[in-house]
């Protein structure tokens, strides 16, 4: 007797199932959480909207037990969403420039029950964090040209998504270093800030 076998679900699905909108929405947002669209959350920054985090999720490729850092983390549902991919053999650390929104992201995170994932402020001038590398990088605002310093960040073998302008990037690290870089689409996000540092002139 043959056995009816059924369709793996897609993992992306299966996170943003998992991990619902409206626990990483203030309270006035939340009923519009089911939405495909960004929704405000202070400090003129949106949670994006669920078909754009699926694309950029889906073009990451996060592989199970992978070291990811989200870049322009908000309210740590992009952070959440990227611990369920990566499981607890993972690590997910979220970095969020604005501070008050950086501790509301931690708590939300902190309740979703990804102990393996953290979200912490951005330090002033630096993007990402410089000295460490990455398996996969999500930025979830919109840089003015690639980001020399995030690309930095990627392992051998890992993927960058960040949007640049108007445009989707997908930035892969082959195994021997080299970098490749291609277009996917046009997407409209807040800019991703990129503060000079404190010993900056001026």
């Amino acid at each position: 007797m043959g056995s009816r076998s059924e369709t793996p679900r897609d993992p992306v699905d299966e996170a943003m199932a998992t991990v619902d909108r409206r626990g990483f929405l203030p309270r006035a947002q939340r009923r519009f959480a089911e939405q495909d669209r960004p929704l405000a959350i202070g400090g003129g920054q949106t949670s994006s909207q669920p078909s754009t985090v699926a694309a950029m999720l889906r073009l990451l490729q996060v592989p199970r037990d992978a070291r990811v850092l989200d870049v322009g983390a908000g309210s740590g549902w992009t952070t959440a969403l990227l611990a369920r991919l990566v499981g607890p053999g993972g690590r997910v650390v979220g970095v969020e420039r604005d501070p008050g929104i950086a501790a509301w992201g931690a708590a939300n995170v902190a309740r979703a029950d990804v102990p393996w994932a953290s979200l912490e402020p951005a330090r002033r001038g630096v993007l990402g964090r410089p000295g460490e590398t990455f398996d996969r990088v999500l930025v979830s605002a919109a840089a003015q040209a690639l980001p020399t310093a995030l690309v930095e960040q990627v392992a051998p073998g890992g993927r960058l998504v960040v949007p640049v302008r108007h445009t989707m990037l997908l930035v892969v690290r082959d195994a021997d270093g080299a970098v490749r870089t291609s277009e996917h689409g046009s997407y409209s996000f807040v800019p991703l800030v990129e503060d000079p540092p404190d010993d900056a002139p001026g």
